[in-house]
């Protein structure tokens, strides 16, 4: 999910209100605050990736580009879904939403309905996580609700079953809020959790910092996945914040065109 340049003002509203959904001018958002946009669809091309925070996190490509399996956490308006299920054609996805009233917004949204390679599920993501082991190439970490990250999705239990879950060289993607008071301790958490191996493109997607944590393996696959993390952990990408925001867009044209 997007973030604005500051955390919204605290509302009356009750805790389980349902999302907003407005259309203007061929933009279809879903909101869990007024103004406060998780997702953006063009109505023109409902698979495209809007927002730059969903750009990022399609960055995990460059450590694992053809991904057999991709759990994420967090419907919302399917951004990341529909991109994934449509230029990953050799990938099975799996979704992990909490709310019933988000996913039965699914057809506002154009999410594919569930098939052989893809569904959705309704489901704690601490929970099912747990569960899950040696399964995943990609995980893409994004379940956020009206007041932020839940704290069960930012803990070191959590980030150690995020590990559990991935196969060898697989990547977890974390999307936390760069106002988060908790951001540093998440961040301590999954450098727990993964052995260190985790880095970031610098600027890449304004206050949402967008984190990605290597599982080590054995392979060429995994050693190629090893080489990219030092480079960008190093520079933390390309270095210039203009170059990072450059390099998620071009990503993403290349996963929309290449060959399957």
């Amino acid at each position: 999910m997007p973030s604005p340049s500051r955390p919204p003002a605290a509302e009356p509203a009750p805790d389980h209100a349902a999302p907003l959904v407005r259309t203007i001018d061929g933009r279809r958002t879903l909101e869990f605050r007024p103004g406060d946009v998780q997702s953006e669809m063009l109505l023109c091309r409902p698979d495209a990736l809007v927002l730059a925070y969903a750009r990022a996190m399609m960055c995990f490509a460059l450590f694992v580009p053809r991904p057999r399996h991709i759990v994420m956490v967090g419907l919302g308006g399917g951004s990341l879904a529909k991109f994934c299920y449509r230029h990953l054609p050799g990938a099975r996805i799996t979704v992990i939403e909490l709310r019933a009233d988000v996913i039965a917004l699914r057809e506002q949204f154009r999410v594919p309905p569930d098939d052989a390679r893809f569904t959705v599920v309704q489901a704690d993501a601490a929970a099912y996580l747990a569960r899950l082991r040696g399964s995943a190439d990609v995980l893409l970490l994004d379940g956020f609700d009206r007041d932020g990250l839940p704290a069960s999705l930012g803990s070191a239990r959590f980030y150690a079953d995020c590990r559990e879950a991935l196969r060898p060289g697989g990547v977890a993607v974390a999307n936390i809020f760069s106002y988060d008071p908790a951001r540093g301790a998440m961040l301590a958490r999954l450098r727990q959790a993964f052995g260190g191996k985790v880095c970031w493109f610098d600027g890449v997607a304004g206050n949402n910092h967008i984190f990605f944590a290597l599982k080590g393996g054995d392979g060429a696959a995994s050693a190629r996945a090893a080489r990219r993390f030092a480079w960008v952990g190093q520079g933390r990408g390309l270095g210039a914040r203009w170059l990072n925001w450059l390099l998620a867009r071009l990503l993403v044209v290349w996963l929309a065109h290449r060959p399957d």
